[in-house]
């Protein structure tokens, strides 16, 4: 599972194998705390996050929508995501 972007303590990760599991989702690690969150509207589906990196991981993907379903696509396709700029 390739590392899409990195911020603040948190890692963002995509698996890239044909056919993942809808809907769109990236998964969230920060310490001992994993999550996984939809890409359409940032629902925690699975797991726990602290609610600080919580929120900066719903604006992260807010800024960068468009560029994770395109990853997302590419995951589809069994091909590797791009890195995505992180949280400044």
């Amino acid at each position: 599972m390739p590392t899409i972007s990195m911020f603040f303590g948190i890692i963002i990760r995509m698996y890239f194998a044909p056919k993942e599991h809808n809907p769109a989702h990236v998964h969230a690690h920060y310490q001992d705390f994993r999550a996984v969150i939809k890409i359409v509207d940032c629902e925690v589906v699975e797991g726990k996050m602290p609610t600080r990196q919580l929120r900066l991981i719903q604006a992260w993907i807010e800024i960068h929508r468009d560029e994770l379903l395109a990853d997302w696509t590419l995951c589809q396709n069994g091909e590797k995501p791009f890195t995505i700029e992180p949280l400044k």
